[in-house]
């Protein structure tokens, strides 16, 4: 089986986390094999990473903060983090080893794998790369606050600010991002970027 030569990192999630740290939404990108429970979990574990650096950091007065890494989960998936001036938190998860080749691809085998080519195939893997560039992100990231402050501009969408209390003692209707061109927005950002790219 001939090696994918061009994977890299890829987007394996994008979160975006309201102010008072609910998740408003989450667009997973396959292949990547993780489930949805876990991600939200993982989203979730970067939140005290946002709270302790927005305490150390006092001083940044910019609309909005690129974070950089937040947490290496492990040798395959990291979390980075972009935090608007009204406290959105944004989150891409991504998976250092790239897409793995699909059936689609000319590069990966169409038939099955033998296993003796399935052992010289997982010997000759592509090591996982070691991290990104503090600028690799950003045109991402720049392209996912684009399109929420292009939904926050929608007059019909009415963002909504109770806490996740009053909606649990309220029974008040869950705050998550419905918005198709919003979500679409999102899968086109996912599948588009790759490191080094100027602009999404």
């Amino acid at each position: 089986m001939a090696l994918n030569l061009n994977a890299g990192p890829a987007i394996a999630a994008i979160g975006i986390i309201g102010k008072h740290d609910n998740p408003l939404h989450i667009s997973h990108f396959p292949p990547h094999q993780i489930d949805p429970l876990q991600m939200l979990f993982l989203i979730n574990s970067c939140l005290d990473i946002f709270a302790l650096r927005a305490s150390n950091n006092t001083t940044n007065t910019s609309l909005s903060q690129d974070l950089g890494l937040l947490q290496a989960v492990d040798e395959r998936l990291s979390c980075y983090g972009w935090q608007t001036n009204t406290s959105i938190k944004f989150v891409i998860v991504v998976d250092m080893m790239g897409r793995p080749p699909n059936s689609s691809d000319p590069s990966s085998s169409l038939s099955p794998l033998s296993p003796t080519e399935e052992k010289d195939s997982k010997r000759n893997k592509l090591p996982a790369v070691m991290g990104l560039r503090d600028a690799d992100l950003r045109p991402a990231f720049r392209a996912v606050q684009t399109a929420y402050i292009q939904l926050m501009l929608n007059p019909f969408y009415t963002p909504d600010d109770r806490t996740p209390l009053q909606i649990a003692n309220y029974g008040a209707k869950s705050p998550e991002i419905t918005s198709k061109k919003f979500i679409n927005e999102l899968q086109r950002i996912g599948k588009v970027w790759t490191p080094g790219i100027a602009s999404v």
